[in-house]
């Protein structure tokens, strides 16, 4: 029978768990910082189990996010390929400055060498799936232009979706052998996906270095009141149509994808305590909400607080 391990909020006092929770992430993970999106009542569960070398782990817990920073990534004692692939919610992946949000048929893929960000903006039920590098890159396939890609929704990476769900579900009736086996077939399946996505030609692959553009703009203007889809098309010189399809298949609107990361930067920076905490208004103006009143609806909308119970806790 295939190794499993099982952690669980249940048996943790509620005022322990969040910490708890942060903890089994960092080690099972080997080094993740956790983000629980102000949140004080959590509750979470990890169910892993290995096929070989290959950990396949299925995650239920509340919104949160993970962040692995550049020291982390350079102190992993393994190199993995790290795959999400929601059943339920949604996990937006930001590594190598491009972003991609899978939900329930598809899948995200990232470097555990590299610093990346996840975000689970809702309560998620994700298979987790970490694919040692040196198992599937090799001088023939580069993967660095391969992160951060979303992929499952056809051809081969849909039935490596398929195949990683199958394993994880049918690893407690598996013999070590079979197990094993299973791993391999995973690495070759992801391996084959990535030469697909590398493989692919004309439209796609405009799309993809134009998305890439609109994620850079955004990023480098994302405290300025005018950047909106229009603002980009121009800076960008393409027309509109090009900008929303370019983006199109992401989960979110352009103008949803530049609220959310005003949001989260102003999340940032009310975490920062103590007596030299800007006030609300300053930090709502400086990421580009020009109305504080429009600020605040959106922030609790996306928090379930407004911003001064969330600075409070």
């Amino acid at each position: 029978m295939a190794e499993s391990t099982t952690m669980s909020t249940d048996a943790v006092d509620p005022r322990d768990r969040a910490p708890q929770w942060c903890e089994w992430v960092y080690r099972h993970f080997g080094g993740l910082q956790s983000d629980l999106y102000g949140d004080t009542d959590f509750d979470g569960h990890i169910a892993a189990s290995h096929a070989g070398d290959v950990i396949l782990t299925r995650l239920e817990a509340n919104r949160h996010r993970v962040l692995r920073t550049p020291s982390l990534a350079r102190s992993g004692d393994t190199a993995y390929l790290k795959i999400v692939a929601p059943w339920q919610g949604s996990a937006s992946v930001l590594q190598q400055g491009r972003e991609a949000c899978a939900r329930d048929g598809a899948w995200v893929i990232y470097d555990t060498t590299a610093a990346y960000e996840i975000a689970n903006p809702e309560r998620c039920d994700h298979l987790i799936v970490m694919v040692p590098k040196d198992g599937v890159a090799d001088r023939q396939l580069r993967v660095e232009g391969a992160m951060a890609r979303r992929l499952g929704t056809s051809g081969i990476s849909r039935v490596a979706l398929e195949t990683m769900r199958n394993t994880y579900q049918e690893l407690p009736n598996m013999s070590e052998v079979a197990a094993q086996g299973a791993g391999e077939m995973i690495k070759q399946l992801v391996r084959l996906s990535l030469q697909e996505l590398a493989g692919t030609e004309t439209a796609v692959t405009q799309r993809e270095a134009l998305r890439d553009r609109i994620r850079n703009h955004v990023q480098q203007n994302l405290r300025d009141p005018a950047l909106s889809p229009d603002a980009i098309a121009r800076a960008l010189n393409c027309s509109r149509r090009h900008l929303y399809n370019a983006f199109a298949g992401e989960g979110e609107a352009l103008g949803a994808y530049i609220q959310r990361l005003r949001l989260q930067a102003c999340i940032r920076d009310l975490q920062q305590a103590g007596p030299h905490a800007r006030p609300i208004t300053d930090i709502a103006l400086s990421w580009g909400f020009g109305n504080l009143s429009h600020f605040s609806r959106v922030f609790r909308d996306h928090t379930g607080k407004s911003p001064t119970e969330f600075r409070g806790g």
